[in-house]
């Protein structure tokens, strides 16, 4: 018998009180390795301080159960065993894209200049061959994007957080980052949570679909995205997209509308 692989994530009664303000409230969540799970929500919802917790940067509230790796962990615990990128790339003005990308691994106390060889191998995989002297300043933002992902890969963690690394990106740019995506994770086999605004972005990119509810933030629906990989455009228009498109649109509507109310006057 096939032993059944254990998650690399388990969550339970998970959530997040400022004050007298809830954020989260009693989320769920089960990740399991090599996974690329889609987050969408309405703005608002507690994407990013459900990003915050898990990488460790924020504490979740008593109560709240995180396995990691098959160990209860505190949040605490999790800061430098995750990879987490960030809405913007935060890529350092005066370093350029070799000394950016490996940022993560000087901070680890690799050797600087074994970890500059293994950056300049990863270079063409990233499609920054002939790039490793250049400045931000002197890259578009999609190659800016690409940087801070290499960077977000060189910190070698099973599990990769992004939240929302395409968002600034125009349309044609970040058609051409999410194909790009998908063959470096089916290379590398990470395990991604994405965060993203986008509901196409989330079922072409995702094996799964959370939606998650208005604040006080809860997974609402979780959606399988039954569609062969690897994935090209003509996935867009197919029956099968279409209908789980519709079905998430609904969802975040519903929860839109408890924040903002309904639109066009409409009650």
């Amino acid at each position: 018998m096939t032993e059944v692989e254990k998650p690399i994530l388990n969550l339970r009664n998970l959530s997040k009180t400022f004050g007298d303000f809830t954020a989260l409230a009693n989320i769920g969540l089960t990740v399991q390795p090599g996974e690329f799970v889609t987050v969408v929500g309405p703005s608002g919802c507690g994407k990013s301080t459900l990003f915050n917790i898990l990488a460790g940067l924020e504490e979740a509230d008593g109560g709240s159960t995180i396995r990691f790796e098959d160990r209860s962990v505190m949040s605490k615990d999790l800061l430098g065993k995750v990879s987490f990128m960030p809405q913007r790339d935060l890529l350092l003005l005066w370093r350029n894209v070799i000394d950016n990308a490996i940022l993560p691994l000087e901070m680890e106390g690799a050797n600087r200049a074994d970890a500059r060889k293994e950056a300049e191998r990863m270079l063409p995989e990233f499609g920054l061959a002939g790039f490793a002297d250049k400045f931000p300043h002197e890259l578009s933002g999609g190659m800016r994007q690409r940087v801070a992902l290499m960077r977000t890969f060189m910190f070698k963690r099973d599990l990769m957080l992004l939240d929302e690394p395409f968002g600034a990106l125009d349309a044609l740019t970040r058609t051409m980052m999410q194909r790009w995506l998908l063959d470096v994770w089916q290379k590398h086999k990470r395990t991604v949570l994405f965060i993203t605004h986008d509901v196409d972005e989330a079922i072409f990119l995702g094996d799964r679909v959370l939606v998650m509810s208005s604040r006080p933030g809860s997974i609402k629906i979780e959606r399988k995205v039954d569609l062969p990989r690897p994935r090209g455009a003509e996935l867009l228009t197919s029956p099968e997209f279409v209908a789980l498109k519709r079905d998430l649109l609904t969802a975040i509507e519903e929860e839109s509308m408890k924040t903002f109310g309904p639109a066009n006057g409409q009650k």
